[in-house]
């Protein structure tokens, strides 16, 4: 019984220890509930972006010696070490569940990290629709497709509210009765369902490519995962398309349309042939997120219809107008 409590006090000390080795604006910031990303640069600048603000420098700072002794406390408490060998740690923190990702020379010029709060208290659909985010037709549509099992991508480029958006949809109550598996790098998707399962990937030893394959045997009822950025986009695509509809996404692109040529792209990292027909049966819905003066938006939705002679076939979400993509513009 002694061997818990010491590895229990271990923990608790490591904790105070990594929460004191930040310089007061950080810790401040890691309580307020407004701030979302906390950067200290190379140069020993902390920037802190909050909720409607967008992206504003502390007039406090970090010294060389502070940042790195933050870093090697992460790397410490996930069991890892942080030196010019190993110079990039990607943890997160204890208790809290930050995203961390710290980076050392020679990788950076001096050592410098990043920390991505997990969202406090998550948004709904009607709250992007309250503070003006969503078009109430387009929360209305999004509560349809997700009722009727319809596979969603939700693109945007970095901190645009991708996760958070999808959050918000993984609290829909259509969805509240499915049994849920969640696959992600580190853990940001929140699902109160009873009967869900949240797997993490590990490094090199298991990918979100091996978590997708083996998801398939867990009898999921929704297949979600946190982000594809790599070949496995398309196992992900095969899993939806056979059986296993009603999932989400996120991607990094510049449109929702570019969201379609940037999967085109990632599958071609497990396939020589592009795989149009495959992308437009699976993809159901494309949502684009944009940020704009720390206000983030959905600022398209698009339905996909198919792919014929070539193109691309979608809609947007609430009405019947088409656009096209060109196959040549995405090869």
């Amino acid at each position: 019984m002694a061997q818990p409590a010491r590895n229990t006090e271990t923990h608790s000390r490591r904790t105070t220890m990594l929460r004191t080795a930040f310089c007061p604006v950080v810790r401040a910031a890691l309580e307020d509930p407004s701030v979302i990303e906390i950067m200290a640069n190379p140069d020993g600048s902390v920037w802190l972006e909050q909720v409607g603000l967008g992206l504003t420098v502390s007039d406090d700072s970090l010294s060389a010696g502070d940042r790195e002794r933050v870093i090697r406390l992460v790397a410490s408490s996930v069991g890892g070490t942080a030196s010019s060998a190993s110079p990039i740690i990607s943890a997160e923190l204890p208790d809290g569940g930050e995203r961390f990702e710290g980076l050392l020379p020679p990788v950076s010029t001096q050592p410098c990290f990043s920390i991505r709060k997990p969202t406090s208290s998550p948004f709904n659909l009607q709250d992007y629709v309250d503070q003006g985010s969503v078009a109430p037709p387009v929360a209305q549509s999004l509560k349809a497709s997700i009722q009727a099992r319809q596979n969603i991508l939700i693109a945007g480029g970095t901190s645009s509210g991708k996760t958070t958006f999808a959050n918000a949809l993984l609290s829909e109550p259509g969805i509240e009765q499915d049994r849920i598996v969640i696959l992600e790098d580190t853990r940001e998707l929140n699902c109160q369902n009873a009967n869900k399962v949240q797997l993490r990937t590990r490094g090199d030893q298991v990918t979100l490519r091996d978590l997708v394959r083996s998801t398939l045997r867990l009898r999921p009822d929704r297949i979600i995962v946190g982000e594809v950025r790599g070949p496995e986009a398309l196992d992900l695509l095969k899993a939806w398309n056979t059986g296993h509809p009603g999932g989400l996404t996120t991607l990094h692109a510049n449109s929702a349309l570019g969201a379609l040529r940037r999967l085109e792209q990632l599958a071609l990292e497990a396939t020589p042939r592009m795989p149009h027909e495959l992308i437009a049966e699976a993809i159901d819905v494309v949502v684009f997120m944009s940020r704009e003066n720390g206000v983030r938006r959905v600022t398209e939705a698009i339905r996909v219809l198919e792919f014929d002679g070539g193109i691309y076939e979608t809609e947007p979400l609430t009405g019947r107008s088409f656009s096209l993509i060109q196959q040549g513009a995405s090869q």
